[in-house]
């Protein structure tokens, strides 16, 4: 099944006047206030204008700077208490899973494949569910401000190659990948590949089919993606890395998600060092690779990831909802090791990113709480809000080989962006111009006036959904909008 593809390019010329915030680096953010962005009809941010006396000044700025007319352009201007902010960077989230967001229950990673995982995922070769299913998941994180998303899908081909026709359609930059899994034995008998053989064909049609609808990987790319090690074999893994070697294709996997999962992997690879070691001797370990959790990485490991330049997916939500662990964000970056946010639905129970981001400080802080007798280090412990939007922003992009591409606003970037919306509470102690509108579908921030943009941002991390973001753009391409 083919959808027709929308153009993911804006049809006229565009300019963004307000405030733009986004991560200037992993410990500051960047405020650009009285600004103009100017956008091209590739999409790409073509000249900023900052700090002016006003935004009239700002856009006469990027007018000057480009040439254009005022005519030829669209103009989206911020209301009082809106910004703009980076789109978010989803590195790990399992599209096919998004019916049971929530449904964990009392499972253990394990134990919550064989009962909720494998049946609905299995379940997704019905194409016309595939379809409701997948609408539904790009749907919503499009909604959450999430521009770009790593996908893994099921073993179905036609469902795969469905949902990267999907993300064309509606526009969400993505990575789409089909699961690999063809160990007999760990694998349930109606849901696996049946050899090898079959794992690497299926691949190979799943990205020969991306490769003929979107040829440039301009918007979607296929992602290889060997579920994890226990479901392959080494054959499949080998196989997989050779078409690597030969596209240059990303990776995506899990790795030390969970004890169980590693002492399993100690038993089926008893000559691997480490969990590490089983995909660096299957040549996995990339530069383009993303490792989901990493939550039990040992020091070796670390060393071994940061030497081939791998990258980590932080899923503090998931980890949480399967006590699984705590991932060590701080210490991952001491190793030189990238790291983004990832969802991991269904494991996470939400679509947000901004919820992994406020999640991600809260573990940080669960981790802080381990640390005796130690206050400095207890304090470096903890993420800060500048710390975990730049993962959810610059740290995914970089995870992902966009960083210069998107997760930032500067000239040359695409304008992968979403407008935010802040409540402004009066003296009647009702928001600006809303009395009598429902305030439940207003957003939980609440915003005074006196608040500083440090406090604004912290306020909108902590309270903030998706009631909060109006606009989304990818690409240049307007693809969500909401009063």
């Amino acid at each position: 099944m083919v959808l027709t593809k929308l153009s993911s390019e804006p049809k006229k010329f565009q300019i963004l006047l307000g405030t733009f915030v986004h991560s200037k680096s992993r410990t500051e953010l960047d405020y650009l206030h009285n600004a103009a962005v100017a956008v091209d009809t590739r999409g790409q941010i073509a000249a900023i204008a900052r700090d002016c006396r006003s935004m009239s000044d700002a856009k006469d700025a990027v007018l000057r700077q480009t040439g254009w007319k005022a005519s030829e352009a669209d103009v989206v201007e911020c209301e009082e208490g809106q910004f703009f902010f980076p789109g978010f960077i989803d590195t790990h989230v399992h599209a096919s899973q998004y019916p049971n967001i929530g449904i964990f229950g009392k499972s253990s990673l394990l134990d919550w494949l064989e009962r909720y995982t494998f049946p609905l995922e299995c379940s997704l070769s019905d194409l016309a569910k595939a379809q409701r299913v997948y609408t539904a998941c790009v749907r919503r994180t499009l909604a959450h401000g999430t521009t770009t998303a790593t996908y893994y899908t099921t073993i179905d081909v036609p469902a795969t190659n469905l949902l990267a026709d999907l993300c064309l359609n509606l526009g969400q930059r993505a990575f789409v990948g089909r699961v690999c899994m063809d160990r007999k034995g760990f694998c349930p008998d109606y849901y696996e590949d049946e050899s090898p053989e079959v794992a690497v064909h299926a691949t190979r049609e799943t990205i020969s089919h991306i490769d003929k609808v979107d040829p440039g990987y301009e918007l979607v790319s296929p992602i290889l993606t060997p579920r994890f090690a226990p479901a392959c074999t080494p054959e499949s893994m080998n196989a997989l890395s050779k078409i690597q070697k030969e596209k240059h294709l990303p990776v995506q996997t899990h790795i030390s998600e969970n004890k169980g999962e590693i002492e399993l992997v100690k038993h089926m690879y008893p000559a691997a060092k480490t969990y590490a070691d089983v995909y660096d001797k299957h040549e996995l370990l990339t530069p383009k690779t993303v490792l989901a959790h990493a939550v039990y990485l040992t020091d070796d490991e670390a060393t071994l990831i940061s030497q081939r330049e791998s990258k980590v997916s932080h899923c503090p939500c998931s980890n949480s909802s399967l006590t699984s662990g705590e991932a060590r964000v701080r210490w991952m970056w001491d190793k030189g090791i990238e790291v983004g946010l990832g969802t991991d639905m269904s494991g996470g129970y939400s679509p947000s990113i901004l919820e992994a981001a406020r999640q991600a400080t809260l573990m940080s802080r669960h981790l802080a709480m381990q640390i005796d007798d130690d206050d400095a280090s207890r304090e470096r412990c903890k993420l800060t809000v500048e710390e975990v939007l730049y993962l959810a922003t610059r740290g995914g992009a970089l995870c992902l080989g966009l960083g210069d591409k998107v997760g930032g606003f500067e000239v040359g970037k695409q304008l992968d962006a979403q407008l935010i919306a802040l409540g402004a509470v009066g003296d009647d102690g009702l928001r600006a111009g809303e009395d009598g509108v429902d305030w439940a579908d207003a957003g939980n921030v609440d915003v005074f006036g006196w608040e500083t943009w440090d406090e604004r941002i912290a306020k909108w991390l902590y309270n903030g959904d998706d009631r909060n973001t109006k606009k989304v753009w990818v690409r240049g391409r307007l693809v969500h909008s909401r009063r």
